[in-house]
């Protein structure tokens, strides 16, 4: 018949992912006519509980090439953008969020800009961006535990009993020395 233990370890115990679209608008110095590129960088985020939400905070910077002056003229302009996205992750084997319970927060894809306009002189972007979760608490791990025979083969060294063969038993009668 088999014990059984349980162990208490860190595990995930809650996985999740969400891909979200953004609206911003960014407005530059001058006015554009026309956007030759825009791009993404910096993005930076974490996670903290939000009880028992996961309430994921963050921001990046949006770099907006343009033309202006009736396309004969181009500058780039820059603004940080925050963005929070609150994440109900579903835990396993009714384990709760907690205060203890590591929150690993991943870009699973990089914020990309899927849509961008020109509205009087205003740039509009949609931004689109996917973030995985995972929550790592404590969880417990039963095993089956069972009493096996000691499975190591005895090695008996022969060159042993050689040597206990060879003693010479008038060692201590024929080893007397005399100091004088």
């Amino acid at each position: 018949m088999a014990n059984f233990r349980e162990i208490v370890t860190k595990a995930v115990i809650g996985k999740a992912k969400k891909t979200s679209t953004t609206n911003f608008s960014l407005e530059p110095e001058e006015k554009p006519n026309t956007v030759l590129g825009c791009w993404v960088i910096n993005n930076t985020f974490n996670g903290a509980n939000n009880n028992g939400s996961v309430l994921i905070t963050g921001s990046f910077d949006v770099n907006v090439w343009y033309s202006y002056d009736n396309d004969t003229k181009t500058a780039v302009s820059t603004k940080r953008f925050s963005y929070s996205d609150k994440m109900h992750v579903p835990l396993k084997n009714d384990t709760t969020l907690d205060n203890n319970s590591e929150i690993i927060v991943r870009s699973l894809k990089q914020p990309t800009v899927t849509n961008v306009s020109v509205n009087n002189g205003i740039v509009d972007l949609t931004i689109e961006k996917e973030l995985g979760v995972e929550i790592v608490g404590n969880t417990k791990v039963k095993i089956s535990v069972e009493d096996l025979d000691d499975d190591y083969e005895e090695i008996v060294d022969e060159s042993l009993e050689e040597e206990i063969d060879t003693v010479n038993e008038n060692y201590l009668d024929s080893e007397v020395v005399n100091d004088n």
